[in-house]
């Protein structure tokens, strides 16, 4: 078993939701998603995996959306995975994927990556 967990080293949450995959010992696959930004078909493929839009990942409180010009319609997808991720600090974290079963939950709260674990 093989996990990849979109990460934020300075969120909480996201460090506590690698905790408890690292207290498992399955491998983990750790992208720092501010550094090393998901492409739009990365995007898509995680909102699918999650069973949630695009729109229902988005950190709203975050000023980048806030402040942002030129966000797209948040019913439409594929120009908001554009959108995101030339803006990556807007989207929820962590993101927590099972590599074999492609299966995916939000870490929040941390608790949910119990989900895809052994």
């Amino acid at each position: 078993m093989a996990i990849t967990i979109y990460h934020n080293p300075r969120c909480s949450k996201s460090r506590q939701t690698l905790a408890l995959i690292d207290e498992s010992g399955v491998e983990t696959h750790i992208v720092q998603y501010l550094t090393d930004s998901p492409d739009a078909a990365t995007l898509l493929d995680l909102s699918r995996k999650l069973g949630l839009p695009l729109a229902e990942l988005l950190r709203r409180g975050e000023r980048e959306f806030k402040e942002a010009k030129d966000l797209p319609p948040l019913d439409d997808n594929k120009a908001l995975a554009g959108w995101i991720a030339k803006h990556p600090i807007v989207l929820q974290r962590p993101i927590v994927v099972d590599n074999e079963t492609g299966r995916a939950v939000v870490g929040r709260p941390p608790e949910n990556v119990l989900a895809l674990l052994p």
